[in-house]
């Protein structure tokens, strides 16, 4: 959720005014933070406060660096009071809205005027919500504002412990001026986990210039309705894929210095019909072997340190109280010993939304003996009523000593208790004060950072059919139609500055540059003469643009071939087609885009089908007609030049969908992880076979895979014998058979015919990306350790199961090449959390 207005009033402005700090600046006629105030409500410098058990001479034992970090807690547990351990407990939202405008349902009833700022950090405070993403900012003023909230934070409370400052950052830094990077969708769709790990990296570096300490990212949810609105901040319907992507960027984040939290613990992707904090009806085996490995993977390889409870509930209980998920799972099994954050008003959703809490009070009691540590953005439940009710007895102080342990455990490793602490961030490094940094004078979007945003789209790019008309001619006749063919709203998630919080400053700059794909085709095909005609709105009735379609239909008859640009607008709550909140009840292009393309079909000029969605959209009967279908996933600032450039042919496209594309836009929900009957079957008139399936993506050259070898040697006619504690190496060659370079997909799946419970007909288990030139043949090895055969039995436990299984190397969830059979050997085997999760992949 966010608040994006700040005037009582309702208009809109980047004033924000929290007892005696006050940032507000105007540029150019944009809005920035400008210069804090640099006394107190009181008159007194902000250093001026005094600090008290601050003996003169060596510092306290929770100052002293030399010391483990366990004792350094322990010691400053030791001298806080209640009020002082609470305060750790919560946020401050930092220009939070409460007029009731433009915001996410119920976020005003919770969001109070600003309160007396000197009072609120008076005993001290957990965290900063959002100092940038809120309103836009200047990033070199916003720095300067935070650096002095962290200076009056300190000095206002005994012992001078600065608050955490946390951000969005799922597709880049969520602020005004940071680059826009692809949506986790298009993550999934590159299967390149090191070049996730390296925009992460990225992300992370931006953000702890400016003085951020945490990262609201990634998010872990596996696909299960692709009609829920936050499909596109998903990575894939299979949680081996979003297991490793997502890892990947958890080790980038905190490769930076940064705390990556992982969400949404969990279940919230798998809610009925697709609908946002729906409930979740799920059994303990599709949690454990669906839900679950993402995050258990990201915690245990990637080092997650704070994981985001989960808005909806499970068979009943919402995941803020759930103490068998967020203790019992998490941090006893799992050995978790990262702060649990609570999504925004999540606590008191007990309450308002789940009633399975009386009051506040009750709410925070359930929470903090779940498992929650810390109340996001702001304090509702851990401030007074949390006080009140460890002074009644009604939660002992010893679970709010056990969060704020945890807390302060964090601030200690990220420095924040060192004696040498500054308030002021890398960014204003050799400055005394940060004064002398000017705004404008930090960039968020450099050319590095342009240039991996656009590496990344290149490789989310999916080409799904193609009859020959891509490459396109350079010299061909063009007609360009549709809602997004000349609007950046294509490009943009839900979780990006310019819809999330742009979209409610209509007088501001996208703040970043981001062509749209008509712009990148005509810088691309100079010579290719491109005439545009939007044809419709994305969302518009079909009755009301009848005569801008038959317009662009006249466009395309003139042309030799037509790009229809269709899609997704994402925005919160309804207000886009895509996002969160914005649920769908069947999977239809929106609008009267189905119109429209029927339109320009009827022309009979080939048409190439682009689509700038959020999610998977069926295309029925059309598939057989159209020319090329191009699938993109909301690909970021440089997605326009990322696509025009696949279209052109100048990159070999060597995407693969993360999500299979329906048929038609009922059967809903599937995915390709589901057993026997969860396919087609003839006991049921429903064919839920997709039109495309999971990992499946065209290349504009020719791949073979001529050998598979099994241990070394070729594949014999009997299963390969491997101990249910072993491991198998099995390898295949991959030639590039075309007359130019691209990147092959190898997938590797794993099938299970006979189990204790019923098994997917086939899950991933592996995967590589092959980049190989005209002629070039390089050889995948994949190490397959039994483990990656295991599955929640009947009893509850996870297993490795004695009997033959195969491996099956493929080009898709459907296109198997060649087949390995395995027979594993032994006893059947219990494993747990240091059990191997990923396949080894090396290629020579």
């Amino acid at each position: 959720m966010s608040s994006n207005r700040n005037a009582a009033d309702g208009r809109r402005t980047t004033t924000t005014e929290i007892g005696r700090l006050e940032v507000t600046g105007v540029h150019d006629g944009h809005p920035h933070h400008g210069e804090p105030s640099a006394t107190g409500t009181d008159g007194a410098a902000a250093g001026d406060s005094p600090r008290h058990d601050l003996a003169p001479g060596s510092p306290p034992r929770w100052q002293d660096p030399t010391l483990p970090v366990e004792q350094r807690v322990e010691d400053l547990l030791s001298r806080l009071s209640l009020e002082e351990k609470a305060a750790q407990l919560y946020g401050v939202w930092v220009g939070g809205d409460s007029t009731g405008d433009d915001l996410a349902p119920h976020q005003h009833e919770m969001t109070s005027e600003a309160p007396d700022w000197r009072g609120v950090i008076s005993a001290g405070l957990g965290q900063l919500t959002r100092p940038f993403g809120t309103a836009p900012i200047d990033p070199a003023l916003g720095a300067r504002a935070l650096a002095r909230m962290q200076e009056e934070i300190v000095a206002a409370n005994r012992f001078g412990i600065p608050a955490i400052a946390h951000e969005e950052c799922l597709t880049g830094f969520m602020t005004w001026q940071a680059s826009v990077y692809p949506t986790p969708l298009a993550w999934g769709a590159t299967f390149d986990p090191a070049l996730v790990e390296r925009m992460a990296a990225q992300i992370g570096s931006s953000l702890r210039m400016v003085g951020v300490h945490q990262g609201l990212a990634p998010v872990l949810d596996v696909i299960r309705d692709a009609r829920w609105g936050r499909t596109e901040e998903s990575i894939a319907e299979d949680p081996y894929l979003v297991a490793t992507i997502g890892t990947a960027y958890v080790r980038g984040l905190e490769s930076a210095g940064i705390v990556a939290t992982l969400k949404h613990f969990v279940g919230y992707s798998a809610s009925r019909a697709g609908r946002n904090f729906g409930p979740v009806a799920v059994g303990a085996r599709e949690l454990a072997d669906v839900l679950l490995p993402p995050f258990e993977m990201a915690l245990r390889d990637g080092g997650a340190g704070a994981v985001m409870h989960a808005y909806t509930e499970i068979d009943g209980v919402p995941p803020a109280a759930d103490p068998e998920l967020l203790t019992q799972l998490l941090r006893d099994r799992w050995g978790f010993t990262g702060t649990v954050v609570a999504d925004y008003f999540g606590i008191s959703f007990l309450q308002r939304l789940h009633s399975v809490a009386a009051d506040l009070t009750d709410a925070a009691v359930l929470a903090l003996t779940a498992g929650v540590d810390v109340e996001l953005p702001a304090a509702h439940c851990y401030g007074t009523p949390l006080i009140e009710a460890v002074r009644a007895g009604t939660v002992p102080e010893a679970l709010v000593d056990r969060a704020v342990t945890r807390v302060l455990r964090q601030k200690c490793r990220l420095g924040l208790l060192d004696p040498d602490w500054s308030p002021l961030p890398p960014a204003f490094a050799g400055t005394a004060d940060g004064s002398a940094v000017a705004e404008g004078s930090i960039d968020l979007d450099p050319p590095a950072n342009r240039a991996l945003a656009r590496q990344l789209a290149e490789e989310s790019v999916v080409l799904l059919a193609n009859t020959g008309a891509l490459p396109l001619r350079p010299d061909a006749r063009i007609a360009m139609v549709g809602p997004l063919a000349d609007s950046v709203d294509g490009m943009l998630g839900c979780y990006t500055f310019p819809s999330h919080v742009g979209s409610q400053h209509p007088e501001l700059r996208d703040g970043v540059e981001i062509p749209t794909l008509l712009a990148a085709l005509r810088a691309e095909l100079p010579d290719a003469p491109i005439k545009y005609a939007a044809g419709c709105t994305v969302d518009g009735s079909a009755d009301f643009e009848a005569e801008t379609i038959r317009a662009a239909a006249e466009v395309a008859a003139e042309a030799d071939l037509c790009v229809a640009v269709l899609g997704d607008r994402a925005g919160l709550f309804g207000k886009g087609t895509s996002g969160e909140g914005s649920d769908v009840a069947e999977l239809r292009l929106p609008g009267a885009q189905p119109a429209l393309l029927e339109a320009v079909l009827r022309t009979g000029t080939p048409v190439v089908l682009v689509l700038l969605a959020g999610r998977p959209y069926p295309l029925g009967d059309s598939i057989d007609r159209l020319a090329a279908v191009v699938q993109a996933f909301f690909p970021g600032e440089e997605g326009g030049p990322a696509v025009a450039r696949v279209l052109s042919g100048a990159v070999c496209p060597s995407g693969r969908l993360p999500v299979s594309v329906p048929r038609q836009p009922g059967g809903q929900p599937n995915t390709y992880l589901a057993p026997a009957l969860g396919h087609r079957t003839e006991v049921s008139s429903v064919d839920p076979t997709p039109l495309f399936p999971f990992g499946h993506g065209l290349s504009y050259t020719e791949f073979s895979w001529p050998e598979v070898l099994v241990n070394g040697a070729e594949v014999g006619g009997r299963p390969v014998e491997v101990p249910t504690d072993g491991e198998v190496d099995v390898s295949v060659a991959v030639r590039n058979d075309g007359e130019r370079p691209g990147t092959e997909v190898v997938q590797l799946y794993l099938h299970d015919p006979v189990a204790q419970v019923t098994r997917p007909v086939v899950r991933l288990i592996g995967y590589a990306r092959v980049p190989l030139e005209p002629g070039q043949s390089r050889q995948v090895h994949f190490r397959v350790h039994a483990d990656l055969s295991s599955f929640t039995g009947r009893l509850g436990h996870r297993v490795v199961e004695p009997g033959d299984l195969e491996l099956r190397i493929s080009a898709s969830s459907t296109a198997h090449r060649h087949t390995v059979p395995v027979r594993l050997t032994g006893p059947e085997r219990r494993v747990d959390r240091h059990r191997t999760l990923v396949a080894e992949v090396t290629l020579h």
